[in-house]
């Protein structure tokens, strides 16, 4: 299903954000889905410049080379067609690799904070974001869309979850992808990744004014989608 938005040349942009294991990528993806938009994973494109780091570098420690590798390297996101609709939420390639089951593996969520900690990598990244966004219909998720990379969006939305609700999310998803965790692990995890990702000094996970606070731990995703296409339309139908 796609939306005729009946306004000529506008893009209409929704922004989402959230704590981990609140589920806002499967949420914008499915809405993508369903409005015929573009889905934009910041958090892969993040993970991508992570892998571009440990593979070339070594490391996660020298942000000046790995902007520089960045400039260099083509990252694109696209979304999944064919043999690609293999479960994953989006394709990311890497100057023409597909590394988006590369980019999934536990080192990578251990390392992601690091370099999403970069503001020069940020820097980097929020402009390819809204490149994107700026001749599309997007979906857009991650961490920081609402106040740094699609702060006049149409659609704010802050996705949120009780902690333990996100934990219980996190660990079944890594218990599919056969990784060897216990839930007590993935709370601490989880924990910490909350206080890196609200206390950065660069671009912290944040409820700016004016963004919709969605609480979904006692919704399941179609129900939260269905909240996001209703709210999308009363809007829609005010722009008109």
């Amino acid at each position: 299903m796609g939306y005729n938005l009946g306004m000529e040349n506008k893009v209409f942009q929704i922004a989402i954000d959230g704590p981990v294991g609140v589920g806002s990528s499967t949420t914008a993806k499915l809405l993508a889905e369903k409005l015929g938009f573009i889905f934009i994973d910041t958090g892969a494109m993040y993970r991508a410049a992570t892998y571009l780091s440990i593979t070339k570098l070594g490391s996660v420690e020298d942000e000046s080379k790995l902007v520089e590798l960045l400039k260099k390297s083509g990252i694109e996101v696209i979304q999944p067609e064919g043999d690609k609709k293999d479960g994953r939420l989006i394709t990311i390639l890497l100057d023409g690799e597909d590394i988006s089951w590369k980019i999934r593996t536990e080192e990578i969520s251990r390392n992601v904070p690091v370099v999403a900690a970069m503001p020069e990598v940020r820097k980097v990244l929020v402009g390819i974001q809204q490149n994107i966004a700026k001749n599309h219909n997007v979906v857009m998720e991650g961490r920081d869309i609402t106040h740094r990379v699609l702060p006049n969006a149409d659609l704010k939305i802050y996705l949120t979850a009780d902690e333990k609700e996100r934990a219980q999310r996190k660990y079944k998803q890594l218990l599919i992808k056969s990784e060897v965790v216990t839930l007590d692990q993935v709370l601490v995890d989880l924990k910490k990744r909350d206080e890196t990702d609200m206390n950065r000094s660069t671009d912290p996970l944040k409820i700016v004014e004016g963004v919709w606070v969605l609480d979904t731990t006692r919704l399941n995703i179609d129900e939260v989608v269905e909240m996001i296409i209703n709210r999308f339309e009363l809007i829609r139908g005010a722009k008109e």
